[in-house]
């Protein structure tokens, strides 16, 4: 289990980012928008009755939920507890049994291999530190079990969506990475080192048709997603620079679905095993 003590920088740091994700609605885009991502990453690791497995940056539960549903015993574990609470209510509504536990990605609550599998799906790659998360996936997987994460590419949609929001918010704190470096298969096999096996890395698309033009998809997130909310929040008074927003993300939106009607969202799926 880790046992760090948090130093008083790290501490803020950590209750910002439970409130970030406390904004707007992140249940509905786990709904609406992403809730594919689960189903296949519990496919892709081959998780199924009597595993022992822990979803970390579970959100409300995407991959948590359908690992559940395949007689697995699992512990979804996040940061922020509104998300927790709702997850909790889907898998009544599901008929679903697992637990909900708040726990920090980058210090989880656990014993050195306890899991059979450890999953993240669009979750860990938003841990602050991205070494320290990666370290704790580790550890808390057991030897030959299975750790997988889906993660948005930094060329993909979401990630260039972070690019166009990043001149518009404060400088983050030393140490403290992009999410969508996680999207970068080099870099991940680096955060993992020698430490798996069997890594394996495949781009894939997430397809969305929830939007009919980039005006549409930039006011969902600004309603919504946390992140965004926070970028805007950071400019709220000055016009200027918030229109200017409003104009970057309503052209990347239309740019994507270039007269379609729908998106593709790039993100990278990892497979590997503990040695």
């Amino acid at each position: 289990m880790n046992t760090v003590t948090p130093s008083i920088e790290h501490r803020e740091l950590e209750a910002k980012h439970r409130a970030l994700w406390a904004l707007g609605d992140y249940a509905s885009i786990a709904t609406q928008l992403v809730a594919p991502l689960g189903p296949q990453l519990v496919a892709a690791t081959g998780i199924g009755p009597g595993d022992r497995v822990l979803d970390v940056a579970a959100g409300t539960g995407n991959a948590a939920l359908p690992a559940a549903a395949t007689g697995a015993t699992v512990v979804a574990s996040d940061l922020c507890p509104e998300l927790l609470e709702q997850g909790r209510r889907d898998a009544m509504a599901r008929g679903v049994t697992l637990d909900w536990l708040e726990a920090n990605a980058e210090a989880l609550p656990f014993a050195d291999g306890e899991f059979d599998a450890v999953l993240s799906c669009i979750g860990v790659m938003f841990a602050p530190h991205h070494q320290q998360a990666a370290d704790e996936l580790v550890r808390v997987c057991r030897t030959g079990g299975t750790i997988g994460v889906i993660s948005w590419t930094p060329e993909g949609f979401i990630g260039q969506m972070f690019a166009a929001m990043k001149p518009y918010v404060p400088a983050p704190p030393p140490g403290v990475g992009p999410p969508p470096r996680w999207g970068s298969e080099e870099y991940v096999r680096g955060l993992f080192g020698d430490r798996v096996t069997d890594l394996t890395t495949e781009r894939r698309t997430l397809t969305v048709d929830h939007f009919g033009d980039g005006a549409a998809f930039r006011d969902y997130f600004k309603r919504h997603y946390g992140p965004t909310i926070t970028a805007y929040r950071a400019i709220a008074d000055d016009p200027q620079r918030t229109a200017a927003l409003d104009v970057d993300l309503a052209r990347l939106g239309d740019r994507e679905l270039a007269g379609a009607s729908r998106m593709g969202w790039e993100y990278l799926l990892v497979v590997a095993r503990r040695r």
